[in-house]
């Protein structure tokens, strides 16, 4: 028997540090969910107004968090509707403010990759449009100048046989290497010149086009600077060279892009509210499961931080809850008592005024929680207050009262012990 009693108390004593460190240990993790969420919402706040009045109004927002959450625990619909609804109300705003900026940075870390990799595939479908098109120009151009010297050597060809239109009459079906045909060589041989001069350009330009091509496929997330960098070196060959051969010409070039450099390219994106039009689940969620778990603990937390009660006020706390005629477990597993008089009380006109100062009393310190304008509940630290007076009230009725007046029976002492631990 005396090894189960050990047993027991044993297991008590795990039992209620366990508790007690669990209610301690929700505390600093409050604190560090709160600082969590006010980083997010102070990152996001500090884009759109000076830094200082967004760390202020941070501060504010998580602060009102924490404190409605925590005082909402304490608060019943039934006891004081308006107090329920301005903390209701005060606590919505300050996760609307939390969470809507808070995202802002949700959304930077979350979508920063994938917005650089939608800004590498608009940057390598801009380039290639840009090369179609000068692709197409360079067969245009090779074409058009083909068509000059093709016709730059049937004219040549005509010339030499004699049969040029615009020969005079007594020249004409004379065959040979005369003034006429060499005017018209000359300006074929010109024409062929252009053409291989052409052809030679847009050669060294294909090879400046593959290795461009050949840049943009190494060109993935996460960035890297020598990556881009060569890229735009390229680029800028390839334009370079075009422009060199189209000026030769005198032909319009296409409208080229510019790129930007590494350092605007890379940089971080910048919170606006335009994100809100690509609207993301997973940043949102990220915030608004920050402030819930905040909510949650900081609700799970003591309406007030319960004082130790000194020896005479444990003693007048324990006689005047005894005065409670009506005491029940509640739909919470919680000892209710009614705190009102009952029919009977008013009829035969009890003065509860003792009661109900206890009651106001442990409110107060925190030792009960208010139902209702009429009932009252017990809060966790008083179950073992009440717990541990009822034994040391058992202890003290078994001992022997030296002070006690002569009694007839030993059942006539015990019950007058009783009456005097009791406090009847």
């Amino acid at each position: 028997m005396n090894s189960q009693s050990y047993l027991g108390n044993v297991l008590n004593s795990v039992q209620r540090g366990f508790v007690g460190l669990m209610r301690a240990w929700t505390i600093p993790i409050v604190l560090l969910l709160s600082f969590a969420s006010g980083y997010t919402t102070f990152f996001g706040m500090k884009q759109f107004i000076t830094d200082w009045i967004a760390l202020i109004i941070t501060i504010a927002v998580q602060s009102i968090i924490v404190i409605a959450a925590y005082e909402l625990a304490g608060s019943r619909w039934k006891a004081n509707r308006i107090r329920f609804l301005f903390l209701s109300l005060s606590l919505l705003v300050a996760v609307s403010v939390s969470v809507s900026f808070s995202y802002f940075k949700f959304f930077q870390i979350s979508e920063t990759e994938s917005i650089q990799g939608e800004q590498i595939t608009r940057l390598k479908k801009d380039i290639g449009a840009y090369l179609v098109s000068i692709l197409d120009m360079k067969s245009k151009m090779l074409s058009t100048q083909k068509e000059k010297t093709d016709a730059a050597g049937a004219e040549a060809r005509s010339a030499y046989l004699g049969q040029h239109p615009t020969q005079v009459s007594r020249f004409r079906n004379q065959v040979g290497d005369g003034p006429f045909y060499r005017q018209f060589n000359k300006v074929y041989q010109r024409e062929q010149r252009q053409l291989e001069k052409l052809e030679q350009s847009f050669s060294v330009l294909s090879q400046e086009i593959r290795a461009l091509r050949t840049s943009l496929n190494t060109l993935e997330t996460p960035l890297q600077q020598t990556a881009y960098k060569d890229v735009v070196t390229k680029f800028q060959a390839v334009q370079v060279s075009f422009d060199s051969i189209t000026s030769d010409y005198g032909v319009s070039v296409p409208q080229a892009f510019t790129l930007l450099p590494y350092s605007r390219f890379s940089q971080a994106l910048k919170p606006s509210f335009s994100m809100w039009d690509s609207f993301a689940w997973f940043p949102f969620f990220c915030a608004a499961m920050v402030d819930f778990f905040t909510i949650i603990l900081s609700y799970r937390l003591e309406y007030t931080a319960p004082a130790r009660l000194s020896r005479d006020e444990e003693d007048m706390v324990y006689r005047c809850l005894r005065q409670f005629p009506d005491i029940r477990v509640n739909h919470r597993d919680e000892l209710e008592l009614v705190i009102t008089r009952s029919q009977l009380e008013r009829s035969r006109r009890v003065s509860d005024w003792s009661r109900v100062f206890a009651t106001a009393f442990l409110l107060k310190r925190g030792y009960l929680r208010k139902v209702d304008d009429d009932k009252v509940e017990f809060s966790s630290d008083l179950y073992p207050l009440v717990a541990s007076r009822l034994g040391r009230a058992e202890r003290e009725m078994k001992l022997p009262d030296v002070d006690a007046p002569a009694v007839n029976t030993p059942d006539q002492g015990q019950i007058e012990r009783k009456a005097v631990v009791y406090g009847k």
